[in-house]
């Protein structure tokens, strides 16, 4: 591990770095992408017209419309949640869970008329946000995964601080030409240092966010496993009606959902209907966070039966829980306004670019001397940066693309976007593993780069050919949508002409210096 204090900490940076970096390049990559998520929805769905409001009187038919359809077709749900419509989402979603073991419902309705809405089906951006903490594995593993990378992480960033001895100085220094392994040793440190506060923030606030799955301990001991208690009494949810027993008439929700507008000046983003044909039944309506750092939602409950209102959440949380909701609140950003938002974004890119560059320098600075074999390990992590660095861009490249060329009647299409994106990786990482290492880069990157620039064509395309016909307007989201699929093509093929030459072709630099920045 190193004689000194520093030299411990360069080599568990090393090597903390190395073992979770694929892992945690996926993450930032997709998390970063999850900043524009409503926006990556919307483009994924271009039926749905984005250019109207919806008043009060919009909203509560709406709800009317979504508890009619839930009576018909989820009698039987413990649960119901209406998602009401807004104006870059104009789509009434609903969501129920009949209990324990069985699969949830959900359908999307056109909110005017409650018939199931025309539009493609995909996952959007909301499978790019999961993704980032569960790896689209089971949730618990999944979220376990990343809990486990993210620690892992965070003493990569400690141990990195104490190993640079000179951090102001990294900051200014890029001397790219100078060889292969002090090119990616000035890039690691440079997009390290630069969003170091960010690096720090996001990593930290993302292991709190999911603290109660990670260390459920206290939890457990003082509420003996009634999480619903917790979360009531901390000041997070409405309090739970236990159910009466009893049979019970839901009352018109169009009302109910018109007072808590005239009470609450925030956007009712859902409405909750816990024991819908119960005595007890309560309906909860939710708002959107106010803006500032806190994640909390307002919260107004209703007596389902009679209608009268039960409690108001509204602000008064406790010192802990209002810091644990500041935590989430940054790191998911809902308080950022658009120039904080392309901040976020750009701090996001940086991580992703520390995390490539380190797992690059990683490898160039153990690359053997001229005419001589590398080691199976060598030959295991450069296969691997290929599959991860070069092969999640363009499985994100053929996951849109996906979306714009698969028949919109498709059945199960959502899923055949997904299939799609594991299926562009899976190409891109066999052919890290099969290709030559010296060509390997080139072709991987240039692939990555030609999808998605076909992604913005393919979208230009359907425009120009929809305003041919008079039946489009042009939308802002879906022009800047397409000039950042087209940046990203020029960005990767800049990279795609250093890339190759600096993970393999240049003389060996010392591992001593690659580990400590001098």
């Amino acid at each position: 591990m190193g004689k000194t204090f520093r030299q411990s900490m360069a080599w568990l940076h090393a090597w903390s770095g190395l073992v979770v970096g694929w892992v945690l390049f996926a993450v930032f990559v997709t998390g970063t992408a999850s900043y524009y998520r409503s926006e990556i929805s919307q483009w994924m769905r271009p039926e749905l017209r984005t250019d109207r409001t919806f008043g009060p009187a919009d909203l509560a038919a709406a709800a009317e419309r979504g508890v009619a359809h839930l009576q018909a077709h989820a009698g039987g749900a413990r649960t119901w949640f209406i998602t009401l419509p807004q104006a870059e989402r104009p789509v009434l979603e609903l969501f129920w869970r009949t209990g324990p073991g069985r699969p949830p419902g959900h359908v999307l309705l056109d909110p005017d008329t409650g018939a199931p809405a025309i539009m493609r089906a995909t996952r959007g951006g909301d499978f790019l946000y999961r993704f980032h903490f569960e790896l689209n594995l089971p949730p618990l593993w999944g979220r376990w995964v990343v809990g486990a990378c993210a620690m892992i992480m965070l003493v990569a960033l400690i141990s990195g601080v104490v190993t640079h001895r000179r951090i102001f100085a990294d900051f200014f220094t890029f001397r790219r030409d100078k060889s292969a392994q002090r090119g990616w040793l000035d890039a690691h440190n440079v997009t390290g240092v630069l969003a170091l506060p960010f690096h720090l923030m996001i990593t930290y606030t993302g292991l709190a966010t999911l603290m109660v799955m990670y260390v459920p301990w206290g939890v457990s001991t003082a509420y003996r496993g009634d999480s619903q208690r917790y979360f009531a009494e901390s000041g997070q949810i409405t309090a739970p009606r236990p159910p009466a027993g009893r049979p019970g008439t839901l009352v018109p929700i169009g009302p109910l959902v018109a007072r808590a507008l005239e009470m609450t000046s925030e956007p009712l983003e859902r409405i909750t209907i816990v024991n819908p044909k119960d005595a007890q039944a309560t309906v909860v309506a939710v708002f959107e966070e106010p803006h500032g750092l806190s994640h909390e939602h307002p919260q107004i409950a209703f007596d389902g039966v009679k209608g009268d209102v039960l409690e108001v959440r509204a602000g008064g949380l406790q010192p802990a829980t209002k810091t644990f909701t500041t935590m989430v609140g940054l790191h998911e950003a809902h308080f950022a306004g658009p120039a904080l938002r392309v901040l976020f974004f750009l701090c996001g890119l940086a991580g992703s670019a520390m995390v490539a560059t380190g797992l690059l320098l990683w490898s160039a600075a153990r690359l053997p001397k001229r005419n001589t074999s590398r080691s199976l390990g060598l030959r295991l992590v450069q296969g691997l940066n290929v599959a991860t660095i070069a092969g999640l861009p363009a499985a994100l490249a053929g996951y849109f693309l996906a979306n714009r060329l698969l028949p919109a009647a498709l059945s199960d299409r959502a899923e055949w976007e997904i299939r799609a994106f594991f299926a562009v990786w899976l190409l891109v990482a066999l052919s890290g593993f099969l290709r030559p290492h010296r060509r390997v880069w080139t072709e991987t990157l240039t692939v990555a780069a030609g999808l998605f620039g076909a992604v913005a064509f393919a979208d230009l395309g359907r425009s120009a050919a929809l305003q041919l016909n008079g039946e489009a307007h042009v939308d802002p989201v879906f022009l800047a949508f397409d000039g950042a699929m087209l940046a990203l093509a020029a960005l990767i093929l800049f990279a795609t002409r250093n890339i190759a030459r600096f993970d393999g072709t240049s003389r060996r630099l010392s591992v001593k210096a690659a580990e400590i920045s001098i």
